[in-house]
């Protein structure tokens, strides 16, 4: 905080108060500078140097194709900083509620639809290679080491066949889409009342059009009933106009969620294990009720299945 505060005496926001706004599962942090009415966002990013440019870049795309971004106002690119037009802290999960639910993700889905216009050259391609890696992340960290579980042989092939099976699936379905890659409620501000804003996008890839899509609608941190998500997947296909049937569209959503959510299981155990962060552990029983609802609808992933359902959390 020192460090922050001897680098605003250098800027024109030397006389704000700062405190601290909020944490990610990240490095980064976030502090609020106040004046007066006026409040901004002040992101640390020093021991992330890496992600700046990133971020300023991803958010250039969406302010461009009139996504809700935040603003950036100043920066320091050597020293981590960036100082960002500030949301406030109401997000999408404070607001949901079983009476608004429905409206809510509808206005989120209209945001993906919007975003899935910024452009992508450049941004990192979500290919075979990278959804396998993610998901292996579930095998050393959630299975082997959180769980200690000692996998033979059998085992592990058959769990490397099934991921192979999820991604093959993952690829058919129509690509080259921008990907916010953690389009949840948390990260979906809502600064009027009127209008969402997004955050926390600076990872953003090039891939599957229902990646976004799956983060919203089955969100690791708020569950509502599977029927009425799947009605809600299918409000997102016809907006977007993708001539596919409901069961094959909602194959897709499926598929694209296990991957997602097996990388969750391996990534929440590894911010406990090797970052100290057990905020997450708590929201590994969801995910793994995700992988269990989809994996037992499928032939390529019973087997997955019958493993998964054995876990106790």
């Amino acid at each position: 905080m020192q460090r922050i505060r001897e680098f605003l005496k250098t800027t024109p926001y030397k006389d704000y108060e700062i405190e601290v706004a909020s944490v990610d599962a990240s490095f980064r942090r976030y502090f609020r500078l106040k004046k007066g009415s006026e409040s901004l966002i002040f992101m640390d990013s020093s021991l992330e140097l890496d992600s700046l440019r990133p971020f300023i870049d991803i958010t250039s795309r969406l302010l461009a194709v009139g996504v809700d971004a935040p603003k950036i106002y100043s920066k320091d690119l050597k020293k981590g900083y960036l100082i960002l037009e500030d949301f406030g802290s109401i997000d999408l999960l404070t607001k949901l509620d079983e009476t608004n639910f429905k409206d809510l993700y509808k206005k989120a889905i209209d945001e993906i639809l919007i975003m899935q216009n910024a452009e992508i050259s450049n941004l990192p391609i979500y290919d075979d290679k990278f959804l396998k890696q993610e998901m292996n992340l579930m095998q050393e960290w959630f299975l082997e080491r959180y769980l200690d579980i000692k996998l033979d042989k059998k085992q592990k092939n058959m769990i490397k066949d099934t991921l192979q099976s999820i991604s093959k699936e993952v690829l058919k379905q129509p690509q080259n889409f921008f990907v916010h890659r953690d389009f949840h409620s948390r990260n979906i501000m809502s600064p009027k009342d009127n209008t969402l804003g997004v955050i926390d996008y600076q990872d953003a890839m090039n891939g599957a059009v229902t990646y976004d899509l799956v983060s919203l609608l089955k969100d690791l941190y708020v569950r509502y009933e599977p029927k009425e998500m799947q009605e809600l997947a299918l409000y997102f296909r016809n907006a977007k106009g993708l001539d596919v049937s409901d069961e094959e569209f909602l194959r897709w959503f499926d598929f694209m969620g296990l991957q997602r959510h097996i990388k969750v299981l391996g990534i929440f155990a590894r911010l406990y294990l090797r970052d100290g962060k057990n905020g997450y552990l708590k929201d590994l029983p969801l995910t793994l009720k995700y992988v269990l609802e989809s994996a037992k609808k499928y032939d390529e992933t019973k087997e997955l299945y019958k493993f998964f359902k054995e876990i106790k959390l």
